[in-house]
């Protein structure tokens, strides 16, 4: 078969994948970082294209090496002018890949650590910060509540593909899972005054209207960030990565995230991919 027919072959599969309807739809991941990550974690990856293998197999060799012969055996070539034609706005690193998106686990299911709620998020780049950074902490995974699909592609983008390192799903209000709820509001006690057990639901309103008056009636506590004078608020992101590091440090230091023995290569002094 011709590179030209490879080409042909690989862009019908992806329509034919994307053309899948509502929950059945493949996630899709931009960039070598996501498809790194979503394969880390053992993402059932459905197609991934390259404008460049050889620099994608070197990327792979020097960030990922656990993943190169896989990457290798994964990968299909496509040009930078196909790729364009087969996403909104292709990654600098000229990857690509669609993958299945994961069942929801049980409800109840126990929990070691807390679980991030964010009430009714609006900006999709905040959503998918959110959970890149709780998934590096060890949360028990990230709910929303709202019209926003926390697996919109570009909450996915934002996240670097760690959506599949830890539960991601939407849910109503009344639909969240037992466990005391820590929700973080300006009126709140001073959360340093808090200890955060660990199977709790921290609960984080919109970046402009706050808790909903269901989250907040749902809420055993009220929980505010220590905040200088004169400032208005901290950015969603933060405000969740300073609520998970009050808990994250009380913790035995010997102990290991949820999950870190799944997947799991070396850790990377990166810019964000």
């Amino acid at each position: 078969m011709s590179a030209r027919e490879e080409t042909g072959d690989t862009t019908a599969e992806w329509r034919r994948l994307t053309a899948r309807p509502g929950p059945t739809a493949p996630v899709h991941l931009d960039g070598f970082h996501a498809l790194k990550h979503a394969l880390r974690f053992d993402a059932a990856v459905q197609l991934a294209v390259t404008t460049d293998r050889t620099a994608t197999l070197a990327l792979a060799a020097e960030l990922a090496p656990e993943l190169t012969t896989r990457l290798d055996a994964l990968l299909r070539d496509v040009t930078s002018a196909e790729l364009a034609r087969l996403v909104t706005r292709p990654h600098p690193t000229g990857v690509a890949a669609l993958a299945a998106r994961p069942p929801v686990p049980p409800a109840d299911r126990a929990r070691t650590a807390p679980l991030v709620v964010l009430d009714n998020p609006r900006h999709l780049g905040n959503t998918g910060a959110v959970i890149r950074l709780a998934a590096g902490a060890g949360a028990a995974g990230v709910l929303t509540t709202g019209t926003v699909d926390p697996w919109n592609p570009g909450v996915v983008r934002a996240a670097a593909g760690l959506h599949y390192a830890l539960p991601v799903a939407r849910c109503e209000v009344a639909e969240l899972p037992t466990g005391p709820m820590f929700a973080l509001d300006p009126e709140g006690v001073d959360i340093r005054d808090l200890v955060v057990p660990d199977d709790a639901l921290l609960a984080f309103g919109s970046e402009r209207h706050g808790l909903s008056a269901a989250a907040r009636a749902r809420a055993d506590h009220l929980v505010s960030l220590p905040m200088r004078p004169l400032v208005s608020s901290y950015n969603l992101a933060t405000s969740v990565s300073m609520a998970l590091y009050h808990w994250l440090a009380r913790q035995p230091r010997g102990r290991g995230a949820p999950g870190a023995d799944t997947g799991g290569g070396p850790s990377e002094a990166r810019p964000p991919g």
